[in-house]
């Protein structure tokens, strides 16, 4: 093998995501409202790994001028951020200057180091106030997201040419409604089933307003897609693995790319009596308001089964439908507890282009956690960690196939930039190209980052 056997497309995106709750910090500071993150701190910390919230993170909001120098001296051309709706809209009217001076200030930072900002507008960081409305649940709360995202448009628009409605929409689903891992904690797939139409509806909303206010960019999602493989090719399991699918991709991707919903998703919430309540002018909204790309995170598979022991709960929840199953030749991240399979990377993009139009999309999110990294340190103090590069190394050659044969993929983004804080996990895994010591804050490159920015700088390896 010669160096560079593997270049990509001119221009392509490399980067890194982030979002603003993960590493802001300034939780409590500036004005800034509090999230339904900072709330649940405030009544569970014991939830958090170590008891760590969300007050300090990363600290990028007094950091960011030392760190966007940080992303140009690993040659990023790129970043993803999201803007925080409770600190930028703190009463859910008034625009907070401070935020605003901040966002612009750090958007001008990123442009003239050559870093295009691709900004997000909801990352899991649903504003207290807007919770206690219903969340997602509530029309209201949808109307209340598209006044935001305008705001956002009028003050930012001229700086930010690519935008994203959400960041992985099924999560808050999944997690906060048919799971105890986010607030509000419910666990009811009919109350699920509506937070997903709503915060799809509201995409669309806002991409229609996007749109309409002359913005000259392009608007798009970023969906986690978890590719759904079958234990067999028996009818059963390919059927467990067609409704994995169903209910955690496409549930968000064909509405986004296509504006509707799969026929056999919507006669399965009907047969069990799931179906949100609809009218023909949303289902308009959603209709003539896709995306113009898209961004996808991919960690690991799904792998599923027919179920073979009996369900056992009284409600119904999507287990009720397929079992997963542990692929004898899987290879795992011990640390995180993740499947690590390449191939899916580039399954996902066939997929894309066979099946969505080969709509432009990119990479937002490709990465592995690893606890307690500093046991990989050399004698600088230089995280040696070969298993990171690795791991984006051979991604990146199934992308580079998949470009290669037609995928109209532009980017690809490393989560994350530097290690930051994630939800009720805190620090316990770090994925960063540059650590970070909570305790002084400060950040030093690892070889990953290393690796990285030499791939940036020569557009392939």
């Amino acid at each position: 093998m010669h160096a560079n056997d593997y270049i990509f497309p001119t221009n392509f995106k490399w980067g890194a995501a982030a979002s603003a709750t993960q590493t802001e910090g300034s939780a409590n500071d500036e004005n800034k409202a509090k999230n339904i993150w900072d709330y649940w701190y405030q009544l569970n910390p014991e939830r958090f790994h170590e008891g760590v919230g969300p007050m300090k993170t990363s600290d990028f909001y007094q950091r960011y001028t030392e760190d966007i120098k940080r992303m140009k001296a690993i040659h990023l051309n790129s970043f993803r951020t999201s803007i925080s709706w409770s600190r930028l809209l703190p009463d859910g009217i008034n625009v907070n200057g401070e935020a605003v001076s901040f966002y612009q200030k750090m958007f001008d930072q990123l442009i003239e180091h050559g870093i295009e900002p691709i900004v997000n507008l909801f990352h899991f960081d649903m504003p207290l106030l807007m919770q206690e409305k219903g969340g997602w649940e509530s029309l209201e709360v949808v109307e209340a997201f598209n006044y935001y995202a305008h705001t956002a448009f009028e003050l930012f628009g001229e700086k930010i040419k690519r935008w994203t409605t959400f960041n992985e929409p099924i999560v808050p689903v999944e997690m906060g409604y048919l799971n105890h891992y986010h607030y509000p904690c419910v666990v009811d797939m009919k109350r699920a089933v509506v937070v997903a139409y709503h915060s799809m509806l509201a995409s669309a909303k806002v991409i229609q307003t996007y749109h309409e206010s002359n913005q000259t960019g392009k608007i798009g999602i970023i969906l986690n897609l978890t590719p759904s493989y079958p234990r067999s090719d028996t009818k059963g399991d390919v059927k467990a693995a067609r409704i994995a699918d169903l209910f955690f991709n496409r549930s968000f991707l064909d509405p986004s790319v296509y504006g509707s919903y799969p026929e056999e998703l919507t006669e399965l919430l009907r047969s069990y009596d799931l179906l949100p309540e609809t009218n023909q002018e949303d289902l308009a909204i959603i209709k003539n308001n896709t995306v113009d790309f898209l961004g996808v995170n991919y960690y690991q598979p799904r792998r599923v089964k027919e179920r073979e022991k009996p369900y056992q709960s009284d409600q119904i929840l999507p287990e009720k439908f397929f079992e997963s199953y542990i692929w004898p030749e899987r290879r795992m991240n011990p640390y995180r507890g993740w499947e690590i399979y390449e191939k899916g990377i580039y399954d996902l993009a066939i997929n894309i282009r066979d099946n969505y139009g080969n709509i432009p999309w990119y990479v937002a999110e490709n990465g592995m956690g690893v606890e307690n990294e500093e046991r990989f340190s050399d004698e600088s103090g230089m995280i040696q960690d070969d298993y990171r590069i690795e791991f984006y190394k051979e991604h990146l050659k199934w992308l580079h196939k998949a470009i290669r044969e037609g995928s109209n993929c532009f980017g690809y983004h490393v989560w994350t930039f530097m290690d930051n804080w994630s939800w009720l996990n805190a620090y316990k895994n770090r994925y960063g190209l540059y650590r970070v010591d909570i305790r002084t804050q400060e950040r030093s490159l690892k070889k990953s980052g290393q690796w990285f920015g030499d791939v940036a700088r020569k557009n392939g390896f």
